[in-house]
């Protein structure tokens, strides 16, 4: 039994192959060689410069309720590696009894105890397989809540900086407002004059009012951020709230390192590797219903007619035991089985595969990204100064009475329309950002 307790059915698990480049095609001009001294480290939202968000981010770990869910799931998975090695060692029992009766007008008495013992040595290693498996799971029940709490993370600062870019774009329209107050009244003085038309008293006055509906509604949505934002931090939202502010907001750079290390710092690329090895554990647990089991069974005590007689020789009493079982005929049963988690392995590999490629995915995407939106905000910076400009001449000219109003209106709106692209631009390339430093697995990597 004791050779036989050395070996273990089913397969040994291996790592899956996965194909990785070997770079990433929208890396740019980043190369292995250059030094990583900026790429994020533990508090990675550090890299973003807003101590505001720096608080923020802190109180996800203590009050989301959604992570502390996650965290309770992995200790349920710890403990079901505990409850499987349990099964590797013997169970110890104990009992008493004490009785009386009566039979032909004679009372009678009688009481026991007794230490009972019982083991089935693991000679195929159905347990060793099963405390294999539920270690794999427990493993990637870590990985998700590492995966939980980067998601939470970057919800949060992608929240964090809509809103302050919701902040940014209220400005902005107040200050529109207060010019297209002042053009408003510029009209109205010019119409009671004699020099303008009602029509460009009408005109202001449809831009002036659009533009309050447009500022009343970035007002609602800032609103629904911070509430947003309350709950990811674990508070309620009638109790919560952030002070509007002129945040300058400031891009990192973020060297994205090389494929093959994606693989140890993506949290869900690992608890899907993970997951492939406790589908390979269930082969063995499903192989070894195959062979048969046996059962080793001790138990020691004693038998009396009172409480002091039990600890006279004459009343001790011992047994020792062994029981084997094994199945004949299942009609196929046991084979399903072993299909079942043949299948589920596959099943695990596939999914692992496809998690690799997801990642693969979303680090080129936001690397893209990255890249195509600073090129756009130099552009656009461009675009806006040049819309600036065109609204002063303009304003000139139609002082002038060179032009009409609606030659006005028509370059204010450009202008609006470009300098709140630009605050919108903004709040993309910290999104973008925000979204890379995820797809590379944050600061988490596997242990």
């Amino acid at each position: 039994m004791a050779m036989l307790a050395g070996c273990a059915v089913g397969p040994d698990y291996s790592k899956p192959a996965v194909q990785t480049p070997p770079a990433y095609k929208e890396a740019g001009e980043w190369v292995v060689a250059k030094p990583a001294d900026a790429a994020p480290r533990g508090r990675w939202w550090q890299a973003f410069r807003d101590p505001v968000l720096d608080g923020l981010e802190e109180q996800v770990s203590v009050s989301n309720q959604s992570l502390k869910a996650s965290e309770a799931a992995h200790r349920q998975a710890v403990a079901e590696v505990q409850a499987a090695r349990a099964q590797l060692f013997p169970t110890v029992g104990a009992s008493a009894s004490a009785t009386r009766g009566r039979a032909n007008a004679t009372d009678a008495r009688n009481y026991s105890i007794s230490l009972d013992a019982g083991w089935e040595p693991d000679l195929w290693g159905r347990v060793r397989r099963l405390v294999e498996s539920n270690r794999a799971a427990e493993e990637a029940s870590a990985a998700d809540v590492e995966a939980v709490r980067l998601s939470l993370q970057a919800e949060l600062a992608t929240d964090y900086f809509q809103l302050r870019a919701t902040d940014a774009g209220i400005a902005l329209l107040d200050d529109t407002i207060k010019a297209f107050q002042t053009s408003y009244t510029l009209t109205q003085n010019r119409y009671r004059a004699g020099v303008a038309a009602k029509v460009d008293v009408v005109q202001s006055e449809t831009q002036l009012k659009s533009t309050q509906a447009n500022a009343l509604d970035l007002r609602a949505t800032r609103a629904q951020l911070e509430h947003a934002i309350a709950v990811l931090v674990g508070r309620p939202p009638g109790s919560f709230s952030i002070e509007p502010a002129d945040v300058e907001a400031y891009v990192p750079s973020v060297p994205p390192g090389v494929p093959s290390t994606l693989l140890e710092r993506r949290p869900d690329v690992a608890a899907a590797e993970r997951r492939v090895a406790q589908a390979n554990a269930g082969i063995g647990v499903a192989e070894a219903a195959y062979y048969p089991s046996f059962d080793l069974t001790a138990s020691g005590g004693a038998v009396g007619a009172s409480i002091a007689h039990l600890a006279s020789a004459p009343t001790r009493v011992w047994s020792l035991g062994v029981a084997a079982a094994e199945t004949l005929l299942d009609f196929g049963a046991r084979g399903a089985e072993v299909a079942i988690a043949r299948a589920a392995y596959d099943e695990a590999v596939a999914n692992y595969r496809q998690t690799v490629l997801q990642a693969l995915q979303e680090v080129e995407d936001d690397l893209a990204a990255v890249h195509w939106l600073a090129d756009e905000a130099v552009v656009q910076e461009e675009a806006t100064r040049a819309a600036r400009e065109s609204v002063a001449l303009t304003l000139n000219q139609y002082k002038a009475g060179t032009v009409s109003f609606l030659n006005v209106v028509v370059v204010q709106a450009a202008q609006l329309s470009q300098d709140s692209a630009l605050v919108s631009l903004g709040a993309r390339r910290l999104a973008a950002s925000t979204a890379l430093i995820r797809a590379l697995g944050g600061a988490w990597e596997a242990q």
